[in-house]
């Protein structure tokens, strides 16, 4: 018996020594390593914590005019068991007050411009809608309308509804609708929910636009007031910057519509046209159709959201020709008057047949003849003569082996074939723009090398970013030399010989002095060329002489005609009178 009582005992203790064991070890927790988590605890209890939105910062076009800007909007929502009226009874009274913005932001149409029957269905929807967020059992709290403006915030107030509250929030708006949608991109939400720029501007700079929340800290007492002398804290916001784009407001309306024009009249599936300054680098305008609306991005496939201008690879035909040519004057292997000696009919290389566009030949043409006649021939023997090496490093020169580094999100770029993978027909097939993949930047940019002398110079959109008080320019950025400028004189001329003599001359304008080329090029499927599709474009720029643009306009699978001669050229003539009249460039 007395075993069992000490057995027992000894158990009892045991199980109190345990227990004791476990509160010291929880008492040494919460007081030495997890101290630092109870003071946070503590302290959470008693002090209040709220976070000020930035403003995004503003879009602005070069003459100021805001592209994109942001506005104080609010979300309605509903502490539930607060409210004094039934929920059809809010129900009813919200729904009058916010059934045009809920059409406007589910339809694109106001309340006027339906029909009475629809309306009337269309609003017991949206009432349904409303009551059954209110009416969720063992929620507390409903989210009931995003991005109220103010005005309706203050009809809501003065239904004097306990239990409805309204949180600040911004919503992004477009003065000049969908215009430049594909390079501005368009603000969304993060995986926690919070606002962030996507492709283009928006995503680009992202940082500099989003500012930093404020945030302000304050102790409280038990009935959630604050307490006079507690302690405080106070991070101001601050606004995200602005920034100020080389995009010329003007320019682009008349571009986006040429563009549709000439999208319409060509039947093509696509086409983008991007103009710069060949002087700065900065882009004046850049329009890329199909398009979206910002403001719902969400409504359209991810595929529009791209910028084809700068995220789409292409082989550029015969426009490519001219970087070509430009690199075997500039290393001395021919001469403007240089005669090509096998340029008498079509050209064998290894089990490939080399011909014309046209099959059509020009015995001893001359290299200002081939680039006018746009000879595939002429153009071998121009790479011939410049051999593989000294052809690839004219090409990294003038950029094609890496990005541009345009400040726009989702630039892509092909890599340049290394030297010691190049064939004799590698260096054949792209002498003429065959077998090279390309952006329709990178394209513009050493075009635009030409325009200015020789100088490859970075694109880039913004102008100045305005911090504050500050304004930081963006100064124009010299990448290299790529030709001399004696070599982009002679290019030059050879280039307005081809507009003025060439395939395209019907479509030139009279009494101003051009400098462009075509390329139609084929497109690339499953290891063979489509011998319908191409991809129809035009470069050039203007005058000539002293340069106020460069210009290279894009059509994707135009089926009224399958030549850039016939499709691009034209609409990048009619772009350019355009711009003769809003630049006040006369006539020679």
């Amino acid at each position: 018996m007395t075993m069992v009582v000490t057995r027992r005992i000894n158990i009892l203790f045991s199980f109190f020594l345990v227990f004791v064991l476990i509160i010291i070890s929880r008492l040494f927790y919460w007081q030495v390593l997890g101290s630092q988590r109870a003071k946070e605890l503590a302290w959470n209890q008693y002090r209040s914590k709220k976070e000020v939105l930035p403003f995004r910062g503003e879009i602005l076009a070069a003459d100021n005019f805001p592209l994109v800007v942001s506005r104080k909007m609010y979300l309605l929502h509903a502490s539930l068991p607060q409210l004094n009226q039934s929920v059809q009874e809010i129900a009813d009274q919200l729904s009058l007050i916010l059934f045009d913005l809920h059409l406007k932001e589910k339809t694109s149409s106001s309340a006027s411009e339906i029909s009475d029957s629809v309306k009337k269905d269309l609003l017991s929807q949206f009432k349904n809608q409303l009551m059954e967020k209110m009416d969720i059992p063992d929620l507390a709290w409903a989210s009931l309308q995003h991005k109220v403006p103010r005005s309706e915030k203050e009809k809501i107030e003065n239904l004097k509804i306990s239990g409805l509250g309204f949180d600040e929030e911004l919503d992004r708006f477009y003065p000049e609708a969908s215009m430049a949608a594909s390079l501005l991109g368009f603000v969304g939400k993060d995986k926690s929910g919070q606002d962030k720029g996507y492709f283009g501007l928006e995503g680009y700079y992202d940082l500099e636009l989003k500012g930093r929340p404020g945030i302000l800290t304050q102790e409280k007492d038990v009935a959630n007031n604050p307490i006079l002398f507690g302690s405080f804290f106070n991070q101001e916001k601050q606004d995200g910057n602005t920034l100020v784009l080389h995009l010329d407001r003007a320019v682009q309306f008349m571009v986006e519509n040429k563009l549709k024009e000439g999208i319409d009249k060509y039947k093509a599936k696509s086409g983008y046209v991007i103009i710069m300054d060949p002087d700065t680098g900065g882009i004046i305008a850049m329009a890329s159709l199909p398009t979206y609306d910002q403001k719902k991005y969400f409504d359209y496939n991810e595929e529009i959201y791209k910028n084809p201008a700068i995220a789409d690879l292409y082989e550029p035909g015969s426009t490519f020709k001219i970087f070509v040519m430009a690199a075997a004057l500039d290393k001395g292997v021919v001469d403007k008057d240089t005669k090509c000696d096998i340029c008498s009919g079509s050209f064998k290389i290894d089990k490939y047949t080399i011909k014309t566009w046209d099959d059509k030949y020009h015995p001893d043409a001359t290299m200002t003849e081939v680039l006018q006649h746009s000879d595939n021939v002429g153009m071998v023997f121009v790479g011939q003569r410049l051999g593989i090496n000294d052809l690839w490093d004219y090409l990294d020169n003038f950029g094609f082996s890496d990005k541009t580094d345009i400040d726009l999100q989702e630039e892509i770029s092909a890599l340049l074939k290394k030297k010691n993978k190049w064939s004799n027909v590698d260096l054949a097939t792209i002498s003429f723009g065959q077998g090279i993949a390309t952006t329709g930047i990178q394209i513009l940019t050493a075009t635009s090398a030409i325009a200015n002398g020789g100088n490859l110079l970075k694109p880039h959109m913004v102008k100045t970013i305005i911090s504050g008080n500050k304004t930081i320019e963006i100064k124009p950025r010299v990448i290299k030399r790529v030709i001399k400028p004696e070599t982009a004189k002679v290019i030059s001329d050879m280039m307005v010989n081809a507009v003025d003599n060439g395939e395209t001359k019907w479509t030139r304008l009279p009494g101003y002095k051009v400098a462009g080329k075509t390329g139609t090029a084929q497109i690339p499927i499953a290891g063979h060329y489509d011998t319908e599709k191409t991809i129809a474009s035009f470069v050039g720029f203007a005058p000539a002489d002293k340069p106020k643009f460069v210009m290279l306009v894009t059509l994707r699978e135009p089926s009224s005609s399958p030549w850039a001669s016939e499709t691009a050229a034209p609409l990048f003539f009619k772009i350019a009178k355009e711009l003769f009249t809003y630049y006040g460039i006369q006539p020679d």
